[in-house]
């Protein structure tokens, strides 16, 4: 995982969600890709997908359960796990978890 991106734009909005439990900032590339980095505040959510994403997570402590899963799976900074498109997964945030979703 990266540390930093380069030469890239940010849309200065943030995107609030779920009563501010999670904040996000999207950063927009040269060739029309797009990542949003923010944080999750401990809490216990459910997010949809449009497209596939791969959470990065730079810091922090999740259980994560993908639909049609009955186990829930933990990770922390360092890892990362992959949610299918047009797909809903359960998060519950056990630390303040600072990541980068990346649209695939």
């Amino acid at each position: 995982m990266s540390t930093q991106f380069d030469q890239v734009s940010v849309v200065k909005k943030a995107n609030l969600y779920f009563d501010g439990k999670c904040v996000s900032h999207t950063i927009l590339f040269a060739d029309g890709s797009k990542k949003t980095i923010g944080v999750i505040f401990p809490s216990s959510l459910v997010f949809n997908t449009g497209a596939a994403e791969i959470m990065e997570l730079n810091a922090g402590k999740c259980r994560i359960r993908l639909k049609g899963e009955t186990e829930w799976n933990t990770y922390e900074g360092g890892q990362q796990f992959s949610v299918p498109a047009n797909s809903t997964f359960e998060i519950e945030t056990l630390e303040t978890l600072d990541y980068v979703c990346n649209f695939v």
